[in-house]
């Protein structure tokens, strides 16, 4: 899906108005739990880890967000109001095939861990999670986007 959002690639405008790289060492993450509490505390680790977060309370806005904003990753909360987890993996995996999704739950029972896998989360963290299961998660992420740009480039080259 394209992004209407012409700036929406881009981290800033020069005084001029000319668009400057976006910071590709930053990571862009979507966080989706309905606890404010949870989503500030894994902000506040996530930024520590050099990551640009973005905030849902519910599926239904992480689906929303990652339309609009094209995330490096999402991480997801199973039991949430209006749409839940596995409901919003299904739907950003249709819309968004090559996001890594990180699965973040204290309903963490083997069926829904085997579902969402299946599914194509990347990972599954049982909450309470520790500062490792993050930093592991990031870094599965990252070694996701630079796959993605990767094969972006091949695909520019073989295209030349």
């Amino acid at each position: 899906m394209e992004n209407n959002n012409a700036t929406a690639s881009f981290s800033g405008q020069i005084s001029n108005g000319t668009p400057t790289k976006p910071d590709d060492d930053k990571l862009r993450i979507l966080i989706s739990d309905d606890s404010r509490l949870l989503r500030k505390k894994l902000r506040e680790e996530l930024e520590k880890l050099n990551c640009e977060v973005t905030e849902a309370a519910n599926g239904k806005e992480a689906i929303m967000k990652d339309l609009e904003d094209e995330p490096d990753g999402v991480i997801l909360d199973i039991v949430m109001p209006e749409v839940g987890g596995i409901e919003a993996l299904q739907v950003i995996r249709e819309v968004s095939p090559d996001v890594p999704i990180v699965m973040l739950s204290s309903a963490g029972t083997p069926q829904k861990l085997m579902q969402t896998l299946k599914m194509g989360a990347i990972d599954f963290i049982q909450k309470p999670y520790t500062k490792e299961q993050i930093v592991k998660a990031v870094e599965a992420i990252k070694r996701a986007k630079a796959k993605r740009l990767k094969q972006k480039e091949k695909a520019a080259e073989e295209s030349i």
